[in-house]
């Protein structure tokens, strides 16, 4: 049974992801990778130290997770909840009042391709799940979405393991994307081919950035497999 969030709580999250340094932390890590306190203090643009107190506030609200490898420590996303909210606050901010900022290079990389926690997001994403909807490999209606038969079949063929009984993450939900305002595939099936098209080296990530990039060979496994013309 789902919790009613009370007001108080849910405010409290707000004013936490309301910070721009603590806003940025959490953008940085929305792409699913790890980073460290001093990575993260680059993104958020603030001294370490006030980093750190920045990161103890989102640990403590259960926002981010700590990982310890060795004498190192990494911080990630608590959840793929978190990356899905911080997409829906970027439409809301993207419906708000207008602001001059022009739209670079960065920018356009990101609209086209990139990674939302573990899936992918972006034209890309959104044309992925139009090309296999009107496959029938998937069905997309009202906010939902389900694998067909037929879309069992072409999944495994493509390399992907999705049978996980012991996972209570959703087999295959969208996700609205704050660029195309329409949806990319998430849950374990968005995962599971973000992850196939990286080790295949159809795209790589971006250093400093959740933007993607395609190789050669991702420009020709794109139009083969799903039918796509990568601009």
């Amino acid at each position: 049974m789902t919790n009613i969030v009370s007001g108080n709580s849910l405010a409290e999250v707000a004013s936490l992801i309301g910070d721009p340094a603590r806003a940025n932390i959490l953008q940085a890590l929305a792409d699913g990778r790890a980073l460290t306190a001093g990575e993260l203090a680059w993104h958020a643009g603030v001294s370490p130290q006030t980093t750190s107190g920045h990161l103890a506030k989102l640990a403590d609200a259960h926002l981010i997770a700590l990982e310890k490898q060795g004498r190192h420590r990494y911080f990630r996303l608590a959840s793929p909840e978190i990356a899905a909210a911080m997409e829906a606050l970027m439409i809301v901010a993207a419906n708000g009042p207008k602001r001059y900022r022009p739209t670079g290079p960065k920018d356009e990389a990101l609209r086209t391709a990139r990674t939302c926690y573990d899936h992918l997001a972006g034209w890309l994403a959104v044309t992925l799940a139009d090309r296999l909807s009107a496959r029938r490999l998937i069905l997309l209606a009202d906010g939902a979405a389900a694998i067909t038969a037929e879309g069992h079949q072409f999944f495994r063929d493509f390399g992907l393991d999705l049978d996980d009984p012991k996972s209570s993450r959703p087999l295959c939900r969208t996700c609205l994307d704050w660029s195309e305002r329409r949806s990319h595939l998430a849950g374990r099936l968005g995962a599971a081919l973000c992850q196939r098209c990286l080790d295949l080296g159809w795209i790589r990530r971006g250093k400093d950035s959740r933007a993607v990039s395609f190789t050669p060979k991702g420009i020709s496994g794109f139009r083969e497999t799903f039918g796509i013309s990568l601009p």
